[in-house]
């Protein structure tokens, strides 16, 4: 689980440097030996396609790490079974957004895509939440040492 977040962090640092990019571009447009409007334009919704197929890659580790992450989760006995349900089965939407963005051109206004990571969506922000409300029991709280 570990290792498929640790490969998702520098995949997500590298796909910034587009965000990075489109600000000095529109910068360089603005001084008074800009470039020309079109092709400041141009290379903008480049980076911003780049930008977005950068996201759908590191989709697949997002989605991927919710598998054992759900189910540690189911095992745990002190989080609900559900939300690691919810995680396991989003793992799977993750991919299915995945592989749906890169076989199918029209997929992204599909109902499908719309849907199909909201069960992941749901225990991500249930595991958050619950931990929150009910991570600290009564009479199970650490003692403070005194060094």
């Amino acid at each position: 689980m570990v290792a498929l977040v640790v490969v998702s962090v520098p995949i997500s640092l590298t796909n910034i440097i587009d965000q990075f990019t489109i600000l000095t571009l529109v910068e360089k447009a603005k001084g008074p030996n800009g470039m020309d409007l079109a092709q400041v334009q141009e290379q903008v919704m480049y980076l911003f396609y780049s930008y977005n197929s950068g996201l759908r890659v590191v989709s697949i580790f997002w989605g991927l790490w919710l598998f054992p992450f759900g189910y540690l989760v189911y095992r745990s006995g002190f989080l609900p079974k559900i939300l690691g349900g919810l995680l396991m089965f989003g793992c799977f939407g993750y991919l299915v957004n995945f592989l749906g963005n890169f076989l199918f051109e029209g997929y992204r206004g599909s109902l499908l895509s719309k849907f199909i990571t909201r069960p992941g969506s749901i225990g991500e922000i249930g595991i958050c939440l619950w931990l929150l409300v009910v991570g600290v029991r009564p009479g199970q709280e650490r003692q403070k040492t005194s060094d």
